[in-house]
């Protein structure tokens, strides 16, 4: 059985931040994420691709802002189980809770701060015959390490920030960028689009509209993706085929805990410290909702602060903690120096 003060279900960024801001009340944290790797979102799918509206930080790469994240809790140890899903919530008779995982992994805590972002998630496929054959085989819907494609003619397939945004990166880096769109107009964000126009005017990115990718040519290992344009199907030789057109997200165990649910986030009262309808249960970061909700990673940021505060009294209710600021108390473990923090304790995965 694990103990901790706080037990965060999700260790991305907003996770992550939850370590910090109770490491400052003296509260010990655990975290449980279903990926092999604390970042969520950010290590997972798109580590390489930069953040903008992150104080201070006019561009942050993902990956980069997971590990400054991880530096800056370094000093208040806190624990992970990795590899493993919160699966059943169990309340007891003194108000904590025992949380399992569906490895079988036990976890005891007063408090359990929900920031699993926005659930699972399972990419969206297009509707092609034996597509999964080919995963794993110049098939992903998702780019962990840009450097796969490298020197290799890649066929992107969506409208959305995401392909263009991995259009744009990859035409830097890859023998050839197609990028296919079933509309003439995009999704994504305005400068992308003028970025993607400019790259195709520099002949470093092929623009096929309005059109679809078909079928997947080759034996077992893509070779090229067959594409349709009006009435005309031709193949397009290639060495990755990419289709982007998001990921489902699911809540998946956490939405039978229980919790008030609306379109597939959870509700919590924003009023004061962002907890649920069961007490002790809190929500922060894009898995909940309320009001005037904004999916932003600052945001998930503000909420961690308020219901650490929150969690600290309802762990303490005789006690009253008066705030200090970092600038006038310092964070624990560190030294002016920025001298190495000691190393967070992790449960790795079996």
């Amino acid at each position: 059985m694990i103990k901790t003060d706080i037990l965060i279900i999700g260790a991305g960024p907003t996770g992550l931040f939850t370590v910090f801001e109770a490491g400052l009340l003296k509260l010990k944290c655990h975290l449980i994420d279903a990926l092999p790797q604390p970042g969520g979102q950010c290590s997972e799918i798109y580590p390489k691709k930069p953040i903008y509206d992150i104080p201070a930080f006019p561009e942050i790469l993902a990956g980069d802002l997971v590990d400054n994240l991880m530096k800056q809790i370094a000093p208040f140890q806190p624990g992970f189980t990795l590899g493993e899903r919160a699966e059943t919530i169990e309340k007891q008779d003194d108000g904590s809770f025992i949380v399992t995982t569906n490895k079988g992994t036990q976890h005891h805590a007063p408090i359990v701060a929900i920031a699993g972002g926005l659930g699972s998630f399972e990419p969206r496929k297009p509707p092609i015959p034996n597509l999964a054959n080919y995963e794993d085989h110049g098939v992903a819907y998702m780019i962990r390490d840009p450097e796969m494609y490298r020197n290799k003619r890649v066929v992107i397939a969506g409208g959305g920030d995401s392909a263009l945004d991995w259009s744009i990166f990859l035409a830097s880096i890859a023998e050839s960028v197609t990028l296919v769109h079933r509309r003439n107009e995009f999704r994504g964000a305005l400068d992308s689009v003028e970025k993607v126009q400019e790259l195709k005017n520099q002949g470093k990115i092929e623009l096929i509209t309005p059109a679809e990718v078909v079928d997947v040519v080759g034996d077992r290992q893509v070779a090229g993706v067959s594409i349709k344009q009006g009435a005309e199907v031709f193949n397009k030789p290639c060495d990755a085929f990419i289709p982007l057109f998001g990921l489902a997200p699911k809540l998946g165990p956490i939405a039978d805990w229980g919790l008030e649910i609306e379109k597939n986030a959870i509700k919590v009262d924003n009023t004061l410290d962002y907890q649920t309808n069961i007490p002790g249960i809190y929500a922060i970061g894009d898995v909940n909702t309320y009001p005037g909700k904004l999916k932003l990673i600052l945001c998930g940021f503000h909420e961690a602060t308020l219901m650490c505060q929150s969690a600290y009294q309802r762990i303490f209710p005789d006690k009253r903690y008066v705030m200090k600021y970092t600038t006038v108390g310092g964070v624990d473990g560190f030294d002016g120096s920025r001298k190495e923090a000691p190393k967070a304790v992790v449960k790795k995965i079996e």
